[in-house]
């Protein structure tokens, strides 16, 4: 078959399949456009789940008519100058609206600050109408109808109409994360209104709270840190309070929402030793770099980045949120003693009724004694027959005295009993708490084994015989240039030929090793990160397991001394407000939430 040239019209066809994957697209690079422009105001709305309307208004500085006439077509774009790696705006590539005109019916109506009226075009199908004039006050309005009625097989591709309406509704929030000074309005018959005012003064947290809710604000730790020219900032959830799936995972470069991996996975291992596995952190971040540090044009939707330096980030990333969990010390969400007296109410008995419970012993009043008001009285006396022993408390700390107002007022409070030899019962200023003594003694084990491999370095053990393994050139060389970074997690390598590496010593608390597959591991690492966290991350598994052995286990009886040591150690070690698996080490109830669980609230 000859070559052939494409029409004009099957290549933006063609170039639409990447640009306009779906209706949430097309919004964003419309939103993205009304951003670009100076806008202070985007107003949305969308019918069909985006699929029978899009809508777009906004009071940035507008189109000229000659402007306005050349916008539609391919790579015509006002945002770009000579140099490609010199990217200060979200949109550049000239591909947006002429890709949204081949598959929709859209129609642009743009009036610039400059001119007495606006001017309107339309493009259907690809087919572009002539300029006409139109009423419309400073800014731009853009409306996409019919989406992908010239291109039908992508309709089937559709999700229902509730899913891109949601997907929609993602966009918008991650751009107005992005953008706290910029007003955005979300509306339209297929979802329930979204209005994100400007946030003033608030900036970037006013904005979080805003999406996210209050419950986000009030357990973020706040996030601040540079490093060689690259400014971190932003918040990250507490590690108790965490997700299902990595949707509220919001990561911004130069205020352009991305999903990238190198991002998502410097998050993930900033949290690697005190989350569950399957279970994801709350973020919102944002990195600003000079442009030339930094490639977005990756691919034609943007989310895609490529880092100069991946190694500087990704470190920076996970350097921070280490040091803000450091830093966040005992403190567990806020979320806790709500879930508690959720589960309270869920199997509470029925709504008390004196004439009830009267009426069921009618003899009850009248037979009430001395003998029976004596026992009623506090006293240690043994408990009634049939009485079950297992409600009584484990240990009993009043024994060890009263506590002292020093002890109430620190954050963990004093501790007053035990209960089923798992449980610490601490009393604090304005409330209780309550303490899974194996959690909270777990972690604080595992962090001082992570203190003395820190101080000591890892210990190695020799190997009497040297594993050769055989590994592709490539992987070799990546290895052998990191074997001092190795050496220090205790594992010694050295080359053994063009194909092959020789090791020699290996982690001590790794046991018996498959020196094959960890060194695939880390090839593969060092290709994919220009780094490598597996290693650290097997020995810190490995350090959470003897932590696990090695500490307090429910069931066992603590002395009211024992009791109040691990509470102060608690307040002293970072992290412990987890356990090294992500639940929480402790849950409080504040004295008002108490007083709402008996109807005193």
């Amino acid at each position: 078959m000859p070559i052939r040239r494409l029409t004009d019209d099957m290549i933006n066809r063609i170039a639409a399949g990447e640009v306009v994957e779906r209706p949430a697209s097309v919004v964003k690079e419309l939103v993205e456009n009304a951003i670009d422009a100076g806008a202070s105001r985007i107003e949305i709305v969308t019918a069909g789940g985006g699929v029978a309307l899009i809508r777009i208004t906004d009071d940035g500085s507008g189109m000229d008519a000659a402007d306005l006439a050349i916008a539609v077509e391919r790579h015509a774009t006002s945002k770009l100058a000579d140099d490609l790696l010199d990217i200060r705006t979200l949109g550049f590539r000239g591909e947006a609206l002429a890709s949204i005109g081949a598959v929709a019916r859209l129609s642009i109506a743009s009036r610039h600050a400059s001119e007495p009226h606006g001017w309107e075009v339309a493009v259907s199908g690809g087919v572009v109408e002539p300029l006409r004039p139109a009423a419309i006050a400073k800014g731009t309005r853009v409306e996409v109808r019919d989406l992908f009625f010239a291109t039908p097989a992508r309709l089937k591709f559709m999700k229902g109409e509730r899913a891109e309406a949601s997907a929609i509704t993602d966009v918008v929030k991650r751009l107005a994360m992005a953008h706290p000074e910029i007003r955005f309005n979300l509306t339209g018959s297929d979802r329930t209104a979204l209005d994100l005012p400007s946030t003033g003064g608030g900036g970037f947290a006013e904005r979080l709270a805003q999406v996210l809710g209050r419950d986000f604000a009030d357990n973020a730790m706040v996030i601040d840190a540079a490093r060689e020219g690259v400014n971190l900032s932003g918040h990250a959830g507490l590690p108790t309070f965490h997700r299902a799936n990595g949707l509220q995972q919001y990561l911004f470069v130069n205020g352009r929402p991305v999903r990238d991996k190198v991002l998502i996975g410097a998050l993930r291992a900033g949290y690697a030793d005190v989350m569950a596995r399957d279970r994801h952190p709350v973020a919102a971040l944002t990195l600003t770099l000079d442009p030339h540090e930094v490639d977005v044009n990756v691919h034609p939707a943007k989310a895609d980045v490529r880092f100069r330096d991946p190694g500087l980030v990704r470190g920076l990333i996970v350097g921070a949120l280490r040091q803000a969990i450091h830093q966040s010390g005992h403190r567990a969400t806020s979320t806790g003693g709500g879930a508690t007296i959720a589960a309270f109410r869920s199997g509470s008995a029925p709504p008390f009724s004196p004439s009830a419970s009267y009426a069921a012993r009618p003899a009850y009043a009248a037979a009430r004694s001395a003998t029976a008001f004596a026992y009623e009285t506090p006293s240690f006396a043994e408990p009634q027959a049939g009485f079950d022993a297992v409600n009584r408390p484990s240990a009993d700390a009043r024994a060890h005295g009263s506590p002292t107002e020093e002890r109430i007022a620190r954050p963990l409070g004093a501790a007053r009993a035990q209960v089923h030899s798992t449980y610490v019962i601490a009393q604090t200023e304005d409330g209780i708490v309550i303490v899974d003594q194996h959690a909270a003694h777990e972690r604080l084990v595992y962090e001082r084994l992570k203190q003395a491999l820190a101080r000591s370095g890892a210990a190695r053990q020799i190997l009497l015989i040297p594993d050769v393994v055989d590994l592709p050139a490539e992987d070799v060389a990546r290895l052998v240039a990191r074997a001092d970074e190795l050496a220090e997690l205790g594992l010694v390598i050295e080359s053994f030929g063009p194909g092959a590496v020789a090791v020699r010593e290996t982690p001590a608390l790794l046991g018996s090793v498959d020196s094959a597959a960890l060194l695939a591991d880390l090839a593969d690492d060092f290709a994919e990160w220009d780094g490598s966290t597996r290693l650290a991350e097997k020995l810190d598994h490995v350090a959470a397991t003897m932590a696990c052995h090695g500490s307090v286990r429910a069931g066992r009886q603590l002395r009211p001394e024992e009791m109040d040591a691990l509470l102060r150690e608690m307040e002293a070690t970072p992290g412990s407000g987890q356990c090294n698996h992500g639940r929480p080490t402790y849950v409080e109830l504040k004295l008002s939430d108490i007083e709402r669980l008996f109807g005193r609230r």
